[in-house]
């Protein structure tokens, strides 16, 4: 995140002083801090839905990034379809992580009906994580955490059917204001 122009970004906020913005780090981040009322909201979708999973067609998805309180905060991160709610889309293929605990679940969602992983990962307070997928343009989606295959999901519930956006998203679970750390998103296809 060298650059960040919030008009390139379908951005959802519960609260009116949350923000979002570029900050120090090598290689550039970007900011994301909600204010302190439980359940206070930011999320980001780039605008306009430009990937696909087809048969045939592989597809890449790696993303780096932290929050402050892996506990107390709910988390997503990955392809969704365009949506105000990202921590209960209907369709995408993504990470999330509930409020009151630090593991992360993988889901392959289609029409509200998900293949899940369940605890693939733990986060940590203030510290980097990579989290990232690989669709082989068959049957299955291959999950990593830190650049180690973490294991497999079937595409029985693999959106076929809509175009998805990046989105991710972080969400306060206390009342106590949290924050998101990106470092980067990296989305590959074939055409």
């Amino acid at each position: 995140f060298d650059y960040y122009n919030a008009a390139n970004w379908t951005v959802t906020e519960t609260q009116a002083g949350a923000t979002q913005a570029l900050t120090d780090g090598d290689g550039g981040l970007l900011l994301l801090t909600n204010t302190a009322a439980d359940d206070d909201l930011v999320a980001l979708q780039k605008v306009g839905e430009s990937y696909r999973f087809a048969t045939g067609k592989k597809l890449f998805f790696e993303a780096r990034f932290a929050v402050s309180d892996a506990t107390q905060s709910d988390v997503v991160m990955g392809l969704q379809i365009t949506d105000n709610t990202p921590l209960d889309v209907s369709d995408g293929v993504f990470f999330i992580k509930p409020d009151g605990a630090a593991t992360v679940n993988f889901l392959v969602e289609k029409n509200n009906t998900a293949t899940t992983a369940s605890a693939i990962a733990t986060m940590a307070n203030n510290t980097f994580i990579r989290l990232g997928f690989y669709y082989d343009g068959v049957d299955s989606v291959f999950y990593y955490v830190n650049g180690v295959l973490a294991g497999k999901s079937a595409t029985t519930n693999l959106v076929d059917d809509e175009d998805l956006t990046i989105s991710f998203a972080i969400q306060n679970g206390e009342a106590a204001a949290k924050t998101m750390t990106v470092d980067y998103i990296f989305v590959a296809e074939e055409r």
